[in-house]
């Protein structure tokens, strides 16, 4: 009988987790928190003998420590900004897309944990993927050390580095209103999205969404729902013509 050793028990992912850790100064106690940190379901559906979990259990309590710590550090630095506009950069700070941009300067992706089969299909360069990480490492780092050390986690790797690039390019806009407000202002029309094609199966679905002004198809993009769909594109056309 093969005896499988553990993904968090593995020596190499000990010395390459460990190596990541003393790279980012996190000064760690429980390595497997962070080799969790970075399994991905997939591996677990395929192989729970060597990975029995995976790092959503992380991700579940992610937002907690992260909108507290930005919360705090924003209330504290803009004291002339009102409710509502602090309430959108901190929107802006710890969504999905600000982050994958956060894991990708730290270089996450190469330490991805995915089966083959969606290494292949380049995972390890999805943005939802990849802001799931920077959640799950961010409650590795709380659970191990809890919260200074992943305060100053936060604002160090997602406050500081994130903050002027959001407030130069006013990233704080929601895209679909910024994109509404542009069309209207410059052509005195309004915008709508319309789904062209739905591609993969029930579970896995993907959504081509186009904007169109009038009968005048300006913009197209990919999601994984309908509202990313929308999102994506209003965020690209966001980039391609109110920022060029």
């Amino acid at each position: 009988m093969v005896i499988t050793r553990k993904a968090i028990k593995n020596p190499n992912y000990i010395e390459k987790y460990s190596k990541l850790a003393n790279d980012l100064k996190i000064e760690f106690k429980n390595i497997e928190l962070y080799i969790l940190a970075f399994i991905h379901r997939s591996v677990v559906n395929e192989k729970p003998d060597f990975a029995p979990e995976h790092n959503e259990r992380l991700e579940f309590l992610w937002d907690a420590v992260l909108e507290l710590t930005i919360t705090e550090r924003l209330y504290s630095d803009f004291s002339e900004k009102t409710e509502w506009e602090l309430t959108d950069i901190r929107s802006a700070l710890v969504r999905w897309r600000n982050l994958a941009l956060v894991s990708r300067k730290l270089e996450l992706n190469k330490y991805l944990i995915l089966w083959n089969g969606e290494r292949k299909s380049g995972w390890e360069d999805n943005d939802y993927i990849l802001a799931n990480t920077v959640e799950s490492l961010i409650w590795a780092i709380y659970l191990d050390l809890w919260f200074k050390i992943a305060r100053d986690f936060i604002i160090d790797h997602i406050y500081k580095t994130s903050l002027d690039n959001i407030l130069e390019k006013k990233l704080f806009k929601d895209a679909k209103s910024s994109i509404q407000e542009y069309i209207q202002a410059n052509f005195e029309i309004t915008p709508n999205y319309k789904v062209i094609s739905e591609s993969g199966p029930d579970h896995n679905k993907n959504f081509e969404v186009a904007i169109f002004m009038l009968d005048k198809q300006i913009w197209l993009w990919m999601g994984s729902s309908k509202k990313k769909a929308e999102e994506s594109a209003a965020i690209n056309a966001c980039n391609s013509i109110i920022k060029k």
